[in-house]
């Protein structure tokens, strides 16, 4: 028994003395694709998919095991084909992970500036708007395009490109006026057409079946876009938000205000980098340092 857990021992530490730096940066790769991937099928309508998955292999691995021929070769064919079969009926949800993915941070900060100032005056506006709507029990569409341009949705609507106000939301969702029936698009702080037709959802299992038109609308632009869309019933009045295929409900003007803020304009980093601010390169924000420095010296001087 001694000579066991000492061959053991040897061995692991033959195992923990031949890893490089290498092997510990790809074993940590692998982890965090393996989170990724278990994060997605957890979130998405993948996991009834995966469990049948799981199912078939079981199958397949029994009747191999057994020497079930036609069992086994009718469930290898089918198990071949389910990485494409994944890729087709997962496409909304790969595509907008490919999207998360392809969206640089540096890319943000250096050009957002002009929509991250139209989107702090934006805000107030579409909850004050949004709030409003819901008190009078007005039924309401409203899409926040992200990173994901909606350009085909926006051409079959009526193109606006008019600075959002209470008034005009107003008239855009009365009842009786030709461009309520739809949604309303924004871009960089403004609406930039109204009357749009937004895709319906992929499949309609799992959706609640009370649900109308507009809030269905809303889920399936969520989950062909990164876009928010902001639901208001007009039955209830209630407010509610759709986002990467899922409805979240009961908002009010300040809960929906802190979301569209978090989701909008990045929070600002401890360099103070900005919010509504250029980003500061490195060697940019030395040469202010030195400037305000050599200021301050200056001032002193001259008391």
């Amino acid at each position: 028994m001694a000579d066991f857990f000492l061959n053991m021992f040897h061995s692991i530490s033959n195992v923990v003395q031949s890893i490089r730096i290498v092997d510990i940066i790809d074993i940590l790769l692998l982890t965090y694709l393996i989170y990724l991937a278990l994060k997605f099928i957890r979130e998405s309508r993948a996991v009834q998919l995966m469990k049948g998955v799981a199912l078939l292999a079981i199958v397949y691995f029994i009747s191999d095991f057994v020497g079930l021929k036609s069992i086994t070769f009718i469930t290898e064919q089918v198990l071949g084909v389910g990485l494409l079969a994944l890729v087709i009926l997962f496409q909304p949800e790969l595509r907008r992970v490919l999207e998360k993915f392809g969206t640089s941070a540096f890319h943000g900060s250096l050009f957002a500036e002009s929509g991250i100032n139209s989107w702090e005056k934006a805000i107030p506006i579409i909850c004050e708007s949004v709030a409003d709507l819901s008190k009078n029990n007005t039924g309401a569409l409203i899409v926040i395009e992200r990173n994901t341009k909606l350009g085909e949705q926006i051409s079959g609507g009526t193109v606006l490109n008019a600075m959002p106000s209470l008034q005009l939301f107003g008239n855009i969702f009365y009842p009786k006026t030709p461009l309520h029936d739809g949604a309303v698009i924004m871009r960089d702080g403004l609406i930039v057409a109204a009357a749009c037709f937004l895709p319906r959802p992929q499949k309609d299992e799992g959706i609640d079946k009370r649900l109308g038109t507009r809030h269905r609308a809303a889920i399936g632009m969520s989950e062909n876009s990164d876009a928010i869309i902001i639901v208001v019933s007009e039955e209830t009045g209630q407010i509610s938000v759709a986002e990467n295929g899922k409805l979240t409900r009961d908002y009010n003007g300040p809960s929906l205000q802190q979301l569209l803020r978090s989701a909008l304009i990045p929070a600002e980093d401890d360099e103070g980098a900005w919010r509504g601010k250029t980003m500061k390169l490195p060697f940019l924000r030395k040469n202010d340092k030195e400037k305000k420095k050599s200021t301050h010296q200056k001032k002193e001087g001259q008391s």
